[in-house]
């Protein structure tokens, strides 16, 4: 998959270079989940049939994180892991915009025929509620009209689960209230953090459970504090383990930044300064204060024994 950066306005030498007949999904995509892949499949097959590239538009920042606008908090799926998913999901261009100020101000029209016709793109495939353009003045109905002659516009429904319509706000609500089984439905896979491990208090280690401290490359949407069951990806190796996300309110008062520290089960190796991908398998508990270090001790030893039994293994 090629990878290219757009701004606005395109340049006619840009237009030249990456102008050819081919079909675009075009949208924010934050979180890949299973409705805008059934946005992207939908171009990737359209693509394929007319044996044209099948090529994704974005933006990037995030159109709210530039505007300040909006319950944004994080990114679902920042561009490193949005290039990864969608590399391995048939796209062969992913052109990414550059969204700023002088974007934001662009009307319909202008977007249209300066950053989408340039690139002779054959059919724009959007989902039901794609918008664009200053204050999301163009739809469905405005992108037809714009390209009517030269550009074809497919417009996907929306994806239903039991009835729900799956969608980026929702995932992000789900995360935040603990609702890790039905976020992860939406998505169509794990959820995941990455970072890399840095230096924490220490404090696990003199308690029998020595913790990785994960510090985040991206700002992701931090999920509900709690404990959960992990899968941790680190070199070529799978590891289980169990994640506190939180102030650990046990040895802290007053903290608000949430820590992300990983127990790994049966691991003895150096992990500092080396990135780990984690993903959330399952919400174990929400955290909470204990009363003791014993106390905080045995219900660790249950969190890591419910853990196991989620991940199925008997380490």
């Amino acid at each position: 998959m090629r990878t290219v950066t757009l701004t606005y306005p395109m340049s006619s030498e840009t237009a030249a270079h990456w102008a050819q007949p081919q079909v675009a999904a075009l949208g924010q995509f934050d979180g890949l989940h299973r409705g805008h892949a059934s946005v992207i499949s939908s171009a990737v097959a359209m693509a394929r049939k007319e044996g044209v590239p099948a090529a994704v538009i974005t933006f990037h920042p995030h159109p709210k994180d530039v505007m300040g606008k909006g319950d944004y908090e994080g990114y679902l799926t920042p561009q490193r892991d949005k290039q990864q998913l969608l590399a391995g999901m048939g796209v062969d261009i992913l052109y990414i915009v550059e969204f700023n100020e002088l974007l934001s101000q662009v009307s319909p029209k202008n977007f249209v025929n300066i950053m989408l016709l340039p690139l002779q793109i054959v059919t724009a495939v959007i989902g039901f509620d794609f918008r664009f353009g200053y204050k999301g003045e163009g739809d469905a109905d405005m992108l037809r009209k714009l390209g009517e002659g030269v550009m074809a516009v497919e417009t996907v429904p929306p994806f239903l689960l039991e009835g729900q319509k799956v969608s980026s706000s929702g995932i992000r609500k789900s995360l935040q209230n603990g609702e890790l089984a039905l976020a992860n439905s939406w998505f169509g896979r794990c959820y995941h953090l990455r970072g890399v491990v840095g230096h924490g208090e220490k404090r696990g280690r003199t308690i029998g459970f020595p913790t990785a401290n994960i510090q985040l490359d991206d700002p992701f949407v931090v999920p509900a504090k709690g404990v959960y069951a992990v899968r941790v990806f680190y070199n070529d190796e799978i590891l289980p383990g169990v994640m506190n996300v939180g102030v650990k309110p046990t040895f802290h008062d007053g903290v608000i930044a949430p820590t992300f520290e990983v127990h790994l089960f049966d691991f003895a190796g150096d992990l500092y300064y080396q990135e780990l991908k984690v993903e959330l398998v399952s919400y174990i508990r929400p955290e909470r204060k204990f009363d003791s270090i014993e106390t905080l001790i045995a219900q660790i030893t249950a969190d890591a024994e419910t853990s196991k039994k989620v991940l199925g293994t008997n380490s």
